[in-house]
Formats: C-alpha cells, sequence, structure tokens
C-alpha cells in the first residue's frame, strides 16, 4: 500500500515543498517505509523539509510546571472549590477588580508571576512597569505561556482578552500604549496571579 502510494506521488507531484505534508493512511497491519516497519498504524503523518531548511526549535505549548493536567477539561465545580470566589470570579467568568485593589498593582518584589489556576509562569517582575492604571501591567509575557483573543463584550470598544495558554484563566487585557521594547501593555488581574519571590 505504501509503496504504491509513494510510486503514485512520485509520478503525480514532481515537487515537494518544505511544507508539503503526506499523509498515509493503511488498515494493514504493517505499513513498509524503507527499512523499517511500523506495526498497526491508524495514521501515519510525516513532512518532508526541503534541503537546507531546518526545523523550528521554538515550540508552541506553554511551559507549565503541571505534567500532563489537563486544566481545560477541568469543570466549574471543580475551579470553585480550587479557587476563593474572586479569584473564581475573575479567572473562569472573566471578571475585573477594581483598580487599585489587588494585591501586585504597586508590587516591586522581584520574581516569578504564574497563573493562580494552574502555576503556568506568564510575567517576570523585570517586563512589569507602572501603568498608573492601578493594575500590574507588563510589557511582556513568558515564552508562548499567555495567548489573546478578540474580546467583544463591550460592542463599542472592541480588545484582546488575555488568557493562560494552559488553562484558559482570564488574566485581563492587553493594548499597544506601552513601553520599549514592545510598545505593549498586558493589563492583568492581581487574582489571577500569584507571585513566586526570587
Amino acid at each position: 500500500m505504501a509503496s504504491r502510494s509513494l510510486s503514485l506521488l512520485q509520478t503525480t507531484t514532481p515537487y515537494i515543498s518544505s511544507r508539503t505534508h503526506i499523509d498515509f493512511s493503511s488498515k494493514s497491519k504493517v505499513v513498509v517505509l524503507g527499512c523499517q516497519g511500523i506495526a498497526k498504524p491508524r495514521k501515519l503523518c510525516f513532512s518532508v523539509r526541503a534541503m537546507g531548511s531546518s526545523a523550528s526549535s521554538s515550540s508552541s505549548k506553554p511551559e507549565s510546571t503541571q505534567g500532563s493536567v489537563d486544566f481545560k477539561s477541568i469543570s466549574d465545580e471543580e475551579w470553585k472549590k480550587r479557587l476563593t470566589g474572586e479569584q473564581f470570579y475573575i479567572t473562569r467568568q472573566k471578571g475585573t477588580e477594581r483598580a487599585f485593589t489587588g494585591e501586585y498593582w504597586n508590587t516591586k518584589t522581584p520574581g516569578t508571576y504564574h497563573c493562580m489556576c494552574c502555576d503556568t509562569p506568564l510575567f517576570e517582575s523585570s517586563t512589569k512597569f507602572d501603568s498608573g492604571t492601578g493594575w500590574p501591567s507588563y510589557y511582556q509575557p513568558i515564552g508562548n505561556n499567555v495567548k489573546s483573543k478578540l474580546d467583544l463584550s463591550i460592542i463599542f470598544m472592541p480588545r484582546e482578552e488575555v488568557l493562560c495558554a494552559a488553562c484558559d484563566a482570564h488574566l485581563g487585557h492587553v493594548f499597544d500604549d506601552g513601553p520599549p521594547p514592545t510598545g505593549k501593555r498586558y493589563c492583568i488581574n492581581s487574582a489571577s496571579l500569584k507571585l513566586k519571590p526570587k
């Protein structure tokens, strides 16, 4: 099956780009590719890189310290048991704490700010700055541990919501009025964070 698919590929596709993905599906017990056998595959998928290209070294997965726990599948009832009322309201129901009331809005302690829900490291204290808004503000998150999506909850004022990439906890919003080098202001609720001092 695989050899027929390969010969068909060679006769119909004279060029394979560096982004081409070849998908072999087989109901047979063994598919032979070159000299190696793969027992009972359901789907074999691999990419072919053009000569001279290199695989990307950056990972798009968040750098969580919690192993293989699937935080996105935890129910609201379970989150209510793990979090305080305010933490649940902000992180799981997309709430916002009042300005100048959160634990970290004016904190200068060196350390790393982690997600309150799943303990994923989100921001370094070295990227924190005083935005004058009353919420902790950072110009850059750690790696790919923070993601954003369009928030249309206020119709006349679309914003970019900021979420923990590991557990989808609502953190706050990101704006384009921050300092160099990124020009971003990640405006974050203190209740969604826990500081681990250095």
